[in-house]
């Protein structure tokens, strides 16, 4: 049971939500605050203006709304909104939205009454997603279109997404017995106007991301391992001198990963050598290409930005995203721009930059085990069979170069795209939701490659017949994916053994412990 409140998530918090580990609990202490916070509200706007109470919205602020059409207003910023196009969001990206805007309701500052909150709790125990579209919102006034689809559902006018078909909300909130939402003040400005759409998806990236690092880092050490580099370039005495904590991260992770390894060599053994001085032409390569030898250096720097975008975002999840602020505890309601989501925005830029560069260099890395030009170890394309005749990896590595090349063009930032829209009254916006759902995209397409670069790992171990000389952690590696897919010499289609590997690397336990706990986290 994971309690949201006054208490901040963590990513592991979060996690365990998202992946049914917990149901959400909201404790009386924290639903009294709500209720002080609502009744505040209604108390101290009697006699004043407050934007989006008893005025309209954006650049319909201007315009007084009588008494009498105070909820319709409610009702009709929710429906009119309700404009998202484009692919359904998949569901576990819905549910963590529903997560970020009832975390950012709980904190107390929004003004809603306790059935909002509760209402959402509910639908979140029991699997109950709205249908929230990918298209729709800029992120400046919050994710507007894709919130107010959520509101939609609240209200019993939307669709929602149960046991895995979609239905009329109120079909299944009559089935459940979930009483749909009835306005009471400002919920339906409370519920759209907040970064809780970003901020969801930008927490699953962030849980992705650590995964694919882990691989990454996993990935590098095999490929070192199976090509018998030398260990220099990850030893503790070459990364500590410089002074990047990423950096120094990756290289006692490949160091904890290979130490036991029998195919690594030390340079001492090999090119100090004294009789190598005498030679004019030195048969081992004195260095190895850079995708194997500058692993810490390019990892190292993919590490720092997760973790700070973990920091930056969880921030995010943590905060009050609303506008107005309404502060029962000091006695007033506070205009501003808390929606503006450029923090999410900026870190997810960030973030889809880095994880382009990881698939980058595991598409260079797959290019080396499979050319037997630069390698000169491996048969072209790893292929195992009749050369000529076989082609090994050769159609999955066009796979893995047109994803990264995708990659590469999606990396173009959000962040610096603002257009002025709403009457220009939202003149500079951050278009975070877009750029988290890129960065989605980015990651998706990352364990696709990382991938096709695992199973060529395995059929270069199998080419070498290596197994007894792997480091125990590799030797795991192996054995596991090996369990799921096999070994192979003739030729066969291989996009169903890709969709397997790929969902195993997804959803997989941790190998090797690459992230430090949140310090959200007790």
């Amino acid at each position: 049971m994971v309690a949201i409140g006054q208490n901040a998530l963590s990513l592991e918090d979060f996690s365990d939500v998202l992946l049914n580990k917990g149901f959400v609990n909201l404790r009386k202490e924290d639903l009294e605050k709500v209720d002080a916070n609502f009744r505040f509200l209604k108390e101290f706007s009697s006699d004043k203006l407050i934007y989006g109470l008893n005025t309209g919205f954006g650049p319909m602020a201007q315009y007084k709304v009588s008494e009498e059409n105070l909820i319709r207003l409610q009702y009709n910023l929710i429906r009119s909104h309700s404009s998202g196009s484009g692919q359904l969001l998949p569901v576990h990206l819905i549910k963590a939205t529903m997560i970020a805007r009832l975390n950012s309701l709980m904190r107390a500052y929004s003004g809603v009454h306790t059935d909002t909150v509760e209402m959402l709790r509910d639908m979140i125990n029991k699997d109950v997603y709205p249908c929230i579209y990918q298209h729709g919102g800029v992120g400046a006034s919050g994710d507007l279109v894709q919130l107010a689809h959520l509101g939609l559902a609240m209200i019993g006018e939307g669709e929602v997404v149960y046991e895995g078909a979609i239905h009329p909300a109120m079909d299944i909130f009559n089935r459940l017995q979930i009483k749909p939402l009835s306005i009471s003040g400002r919920e339906g400005l409370a519920i759209l106007n907040g970064t809780s759409a970003m901020t969801g998806i930008g927490m699953v990236n962030i849980m992705q991301a650590w995964q694919l690092l882990e691989w990454s880092v996993l990935l590098s050490s095999m490929v070192n391992e199976v090509v018998e580099a030398y260990d220099d370039h990850y030893s503790y005495e070459l990364n500590i001198v410089k002074l990047h904590r990423g950096q120094n991260v990756i290289a006692r992770l490949m160091r904890d990963i290979l130490k036991e390894s029998g195919m690594v060599r030390r340079r001492s053994d090999h090119l100090y050598d004294p009789g190598n001085i005498e030679q004019e032409v030195f048969e081992d390569k004195v260095q190895e290409y850079y995708s194997l030898r500058c692993v810490t250096q390019v990892l190292g720097p993919i590490y720092d930005t997760i973790r700070q975008a973990e920091k930056t975002v969880t921030d995010e999840l943590n905060s009050v995203n609303d506008n107005p602020v309404i502060d029962h505890i000091n006695h007033n309601i506070f205009h501003g721009g808390n929606f503006h989501g450029d923090y999410v925005s900026l870190e997810m830029d960030k973030l889809k930059i880095a994880i382009t560069k990881l698939s980058m260099l595991a598409e260079r890395q797959l290019n080396y085990l499979l050319n037997d030009k630069l390698n000169q170890k491996f048969p072209p394309f790893l292929n195992l069979g009749v050369l000529g005749f076989n082609f090994g990896m050769q159609g999955m590595q066009f796979t893995a170069t047109s994803t990264v090349a995708e990659n590469q063009t999606l990396s173009f930032p959000m962040y610096v795209h603002s257009i002025p829209n709403n009457n220009d009254n939202q003149d500079i916006v951050s278009m975070g939701s877009n750029s988290a759902l890129m960065t989605e995209r980015v990651i998706d397409n990352s364990f696709t490659v990382l991938s096709i670069q695992l199973m060529s790992v395995l059929q270069a171990v199998d080419y070498l017949k290596c197994t007894d000389k792997l480091s125990s952690v590799t030797l795991g590696v192996y054995r596991r994916i090996r369990a799921i897919f096999p070994s192979f010499v003739e030729d066969a289609p291989k996009y169903a053994d890709l969709r397997t590997v790929r969902d195993y690397l997804r959803n997989c336990e941790t190998i090797i412990p690459i992230r430090e706990k949140s310090e959200y986290h007790d």
